[in-house]
Formats: structure tokens, sequence, C-alpha cells
């Protein structure tokens, strides 16, 4: 349990966490594990830690580099897990002898720096957003958004979008979301986790995103929910695929996670754009890729990988909540514990983990 939670200051922090984690373990034998990739999850991965680190003997050391940085480092072994927003495919996970499990879900949301415009006042339709990320509305007082937004002073600045310059889970799920609701996205740039932009420019990280967007008089972006938050970001309503306009707050969030089907390859549950009146349109797990096949001499890191993320199944939910991600259902939980059973296995053939 937490006491007196300061998501500022955990988000600002986050970046020394490593360092501060290897001063404890002077006074205390610990194990650790390395982790690389997704910055979406990155603010939860980080509390987990410290919360963790006393009562299961582990240290973590992760480094947000972007989910296309940890399916390299996993796939060269050169990290304990992988951490990636955008799930591999059955057949890249039997090729590269990687177990695909989900930890939470999070929301993408859009953030945008207007002068006299209040958080989540501005509303936003699927076909301006994909038009204003494809460079097709040059001002913020565009007639087409003046239409929808009647009651707010709209500034005359130029519309300057800022996506991600990184291989990025995250971008991976908003183009899907692009895609989902604009043919000429899907046609163009499509859906990946590096795409090419019709316009705008780049910024590593959803830190990168939005400090950019921050500074940026008239910026437009897309972020995991906790980065527009410590950043006191302005974010915008959507409307959904029942036509609601939505604003990005946990109802919304929950209503589009209750929605999840897990009985997928990889755990690969689809939350992009689904129907809900209440349901934000953008959500989506983030996923963890842990050998199945570790050397002899990672048979430990990852069975204390495991650990980790058994304890943060069953003590990580209310950090996890505070965050604004939501926790997995506790069947899910168990169909991950029963996939580390029966898929990761020592250089013997034993299994690492048991129930």
């Amino acid at each position: 349990m937490t006491h007196g939670f300061n998501r500022r200051g955990l988000l600002m922090g986050g970046a020394a966490l490593p360092l501060a984690f290897a001063a404890g373990t002077a006074r205390a034998q610990q194990a650790t594990i390395t982790g690389a990739g997704a910055t979406f999850p990155r603010p939860v991965y980080e509390r987990w830690a410290q919360a963790g680190r006393e009562p299961l003997g582990v240290q973590l050391n992760y480094q947000s580099i972007g989910s296309g940085g940890g399916i390299n480092q996993i796939t060269n072994r050169t990290v304990d897990f992988g951490a990636t927003d955008a799930p591999l495919p059955a057949a890249q996970l039997a090729e590269r002898k990687l177990l695909q499990f989900p930890t939470v879900m999070g929301a993408v949301v859009l953030i945008v720096n207007l002068p006299g415009v209040a958080d989540n006042a501005l509303k936003l339709t699927p076909e301006l957003v994909a038009d204003l990320f494809m460079g097709r509305i040059a001002r913020w007082n565009d007639t087409r958004i003046a239409e929808l937004n009647r009651d707010l002073r709209l500034p005359a600045v130029p519309v300057s979008p800022v996506y991600r310059a990184d291989a990025s889970g995250t971008t991976f799920v908003f183009t899907t979301y692009l895609s989902r609701v604009s043919e000429a996205w899907k046609s163009g740039p499509g859906a990946a986790t590096s795409v090419q932009w019709p316009a705008g420019n780049g910024a590593r990280g959803n830190e990168g995103v939005a400090n950019t967007v921050r500074n940026t008089p008239g910026a437009i972006g897309y972020t995991e929910n906790a980065y527009a938050t410590v950043n006191r970001l302005t974010t915008t309503q959507l409307r959904n695929k029942s036509g609601k306009f939505v604003k990005p707050d946990n109802a919304t969030f929950m209503a589009a996670a209750s929605q999840a089907n897990w009985a997928v390859p990889g755990f690969a549950a689809d939350l992009v754009d689904l129907h809900g009146d209440n349901a934000w349109p953008i959500v989506s797990p983030t996923f963890i890729l842990l050998p199945t096949n570790p050397a002899a001499d990672k048979v430990d890191a990852s069975r204390n990988t495991m650990r980790f993320f058994d304890w943060a199944y069953k003590s990580g939910a209310q950090i996890a909540e505070r965050l604004e991600y939501i926790p997995l259902p506790e069947s899910v939980q168990n169909q991950v514990r029963a996939a580390w059973a029966a898929e990761v296995k020592t250089p013997a053939g034993a299994a690492i983990w048991t129930a």
C-alpha cells in the first residue's frame, strides 16, 4: 500500500530510477532483472519496481527506449525481458522463441496547445483527427473545427502535428485507430510502429511528444494518458464509434476495457475503436516479451521476471489505477500464469514457473 502518492514526482523523477536502485544493492542482496522497451507503461513499471523491491528482493532496471528498441533487445537477448505496446504476431513469437503477455491496459489521448481553450473543451471527430495529422487543416480556426466547437474561441494559429520519431507501440495503437476511421490514412501512411508522417515534427518517446506539445502553441500530439496528466496538458474529447463525444477519463477507459477479448494468440486483445456509448476509442494493452528458452545463466532472471509480474498482478492494481491504467481481470492473470508454466523452460526442458 502506498501513502502520499505524488504522480508528478514519480514521472518527472523516473529517469533516475535505475541509479537510485543501484545504490540500494549495497545494503541488501537482491536479484536484478533488466527490461527495455515501451515508454507507454514506464510510469507503472517504475512505481511497481519501487513498491515491490523489498518484499520480493528483486530490483528492476527498466529503460524506456520505445517498443521497437524493446523488441530488438529481447530478440538479441541483451535484456531479460522486452516491453511493447504493439503485439507481435504468433509467427514472430514462435520464430524468436518469445512468450507475450499483457500487464495492464492504458489509453492513448490527444493533447493540444491552444491558448484560451480549456482542458477537454475541444471536440474532435475521427475525420478531423485524421485530417489534422495528414496536414489537410492549416489553422485551428478552420471552419470544420469551428462549426463543431461554436462555444469556443479558437485561435488562428497554425496546426503543428507532433508524432513519435522512434519506433513506437503508442504510434502503432494511434495509427491503427487512424486506419480504422480514415480510408485515406489506411491507404496512405497505414498502421505500424513507425510510419511516414505526412506533416509535422517528430519527438522521441511519450515524454518527448508531451514536452514538444507543451512548448509549441498550435501543436497537437498523441501520448499515453499519464504523460498528458503529469505535463498538465490540454486533452480533447473524441467522437467514438457509437457517435458520442467522450472525455478521456477512467470511466471511458474502463468502458472500452470491459469489451476486451483475450482469447487470441499472444493475448493480443484489440480495444481500438469499439462500440459503446461511453467507450474511449483508443485503449490498448501493453505487453512483456519473455524468452521461452532462456540460457542456463538466465533461468533465474526469467523466474524473477515472472515473480515480479506475479507480484504486480496480486499487489499492484491500486498503483496502476492511481496512474489511470486499467488492471487486468483476474481470469486473464491466471491465464498468463498458466502460459508461464507451460511455455517457459530450462535448457533441460523443465518448467521454470510452477503455480
